[in-house]
């Protein structure tokens, strides 16, 4: 399984048009293959548009993008929003659940962490050992590591009913030790960024 993570800059005061745009064609190219989540960008890099699609390999990638074109399916008719592309191939870690469709948000929090070569296997270790124990104070959504695209990255994506629980959840995990797991490394860079999903997003 890989889920390619698709992330667009669009022009400022777009969003909206840009979730029209796609949601009229959305019904049809779910034909193809099933979406992980769509969202828009509330916190952090403004203008932006994330969207994360499952697939059994890169094979089916390839021939699922290339019929639905073919087909004159997808994409939406959103070139004159766009502004800039980038597309990452990410490997889902062995504990994450699979993307169904849920109402756990509606706040999204992404953080994208960039390693030294080699450190991300003893991150997903001690995510292992830990992350059982994180999910009795809110769902992690995601967590993967790239494949393709800017490598040595580590993803991972966590769902709040409210900004208010996300700061009570990061406050009572770290005063019970619980968070952030002890992997024995540290990231050279962090980012991070609040999404909201689209009505016609799995992920609500």
């Amino acid at each position: 399984m890989i889920h390619e993570i698709r992330t667009y800059d669009i022009k400022p005061r777009s969003s909206e048009q840009f979730g029209e745009n796609t949601k009229s064609k959305l019904d049809r190219r779910l034909a193809y293959s099933s979406l992980g989540g769509f969202w828009y960008s509330e916190i952090g890099p403004l203008n932006q548009v994330v969207h994360i699609w499952p697939y059994n390999d890169a094979n089916h990638r390839s021939q699922v993008r290339g019929d639905a074109v073919s087909d004159g399916i997808w994409p939406p008719d959103n070139s004159d929003l766009i502004l800039n592309m980038q597309s990452d191939i990410m490997v889902p870690a062995v504990f994450m659940k699979p993307l169904e469709a849920r109402n756990i948000g509606p706040i999204y929090e992404m953080r994208i962490y960039t390693y030294r070569p080699g450190d991300i296997d003893a991150v997903l270790e001690a995510w292992a050992r830990a992350i059982e124990e994180r999910e009795k104070y809110s769902p992690l959504v995601g967590c993967w590591s790239s494949d393709v695209g800017a490598l040595n990255r580590f993803v991972h994506m966590w769902a709040y009913t409210s900004f208010e629980e996300r700061t009570r959840v990061r406050t009572e995990t770290r005063a019970a030790g619980v968070w952030p797991p002890q992997s024995g490394v540290v990231p050279l860079a962090q980012e991070n960024k609040i999404l909201l999903p689209y009505d016609f997003s799995p992920l609500q």
